[in-house]
């Protein structure tokens, strides 16, 4: 490969990086500069790249807010007071009940437990679908009018959202059935342009979380959402990798990585004073461009 490839390959890093936390669809954005910045790889390599560099920005998310995630402590590091109200008088349980106390957060276990409850609904309806929605809906069409539709959501649902105060402030505040919703809203993802963090995002802004945690929480689901549709697209390819190819997704995957920690930093600064209007905008004027774009010129 010359030094343009490889330029190629970074800008589909730093475009992956930005648009995979801002609620603008990265899919969307990779497969229309997929239009105009063709790779010399196969078709099948690139619809496997697309998915797989997002690990890159995934672990971004776990580097960020590793405090917050990671649910393991020493045995010294112990709260005095057990977790469970109620103890276990012996046995599986009071064991059970003496490990938990004695080296994990519990609160971020259940923290876990509430992403993986969202993960469900994309995962019964994503897997069966997966095929198909690629060869009907990844195209610059829907991912123009996805873009319009939900810019068009971002503004009307932020300009409701002004007469309300959120009911959920913190992450403990998010119930199991909230974060269920917000898994739901996470299946309007699966069709490209729509943006993963846009659609959860509106979900818990329509549901009372605050714009903090509602993306706090949009960065945390994609975690394991990304690493399953990863493993799924890693596995359809069948791990046959040139060293070429490797080496193209690494690349993708560290630059994707880099850029994402700046985009997320940024992001949770913006909304502490902004609402998401402007990315509303943004997708309006964008999905309209496109439009023309393909009816006029392509």
């Amino acid at each position: 490969m010359n030094i343009l490839e490889w330029l190629k390959v970074i800008l589909l890093g730093i475009v992956e990086g930005i648009t995979e936390w801002l609620p603008i669809s990265s899919t969307g954005h990779l497969i229309l500069v997929d239009e105009f910045i063709k790779l010399k790889q196969s078709a099948d390599f690139m619809e496997m790249f697309n998915v797989v560099i997002q690990l890159g920005a995934i672990l971004a998310v776990v580097v960020i807010f590793i405090e917050k995630l990671w649910p393991f402590h020493t045995k010294k590091n112990a709260p005095e007071k057990s977790w469970f109200k109620k103890e276990a008088s012996g046995g599986f349980m009071a064991g059970f009940q003496q490990f938990c106390n004695n080296y994990c957060y519990m609160d971020k276990i259940v923290l876990w437990l509430k992403i993986v409850f969202a993960c469900i609904p994309a995962m019964v309806i994503g897997l069966p679908l997966d095929d198909w929605m690629e060869e009907h809906l990844h195209n610059s069409t829907v991912v123009a009018l996805m873009l319009i539709i939900y810019g068009v959501l971002f503004i009307v649902i932020e300009n409701y959202n002004k007469k309300r105060n959120p009911r959920i402030t913190t992450l403990k505040d998010l119930s199991f059935k909230d974060a269920f919703l917000i898994g739901m809203f996470q299946v309007l993802s699966l069709v490209p342009g729509t943006s993963r963090s846009g659609s959860t995002i509106i979900g818990g802004i329509l549901i009372g979380t605050s714009r903090e945690i509602a993306a706090e929480f949009t960065f945390f689901l994609a975690i394991p959402v990304m690493f399953g549709a990863s493993l799924i697209k890693l596995l359809k390819f069948g791990l046959a990798f040139t060293g070429t190819e490797l080496a193209v997704l690494i690349v993708g995957m560290v630059t994707a990585f880099a850029v994402s920690v700046f985009a997320i930093k940024f992001l949770m600064g913006y909304i502490k004073k902004h609402d998401f209007k402007v990315f509303g905008w943004y997708r309006i004027v964008l999905g309209i461009l496109v439009l023309l774009y393909f009816f006029f010129v392509k």
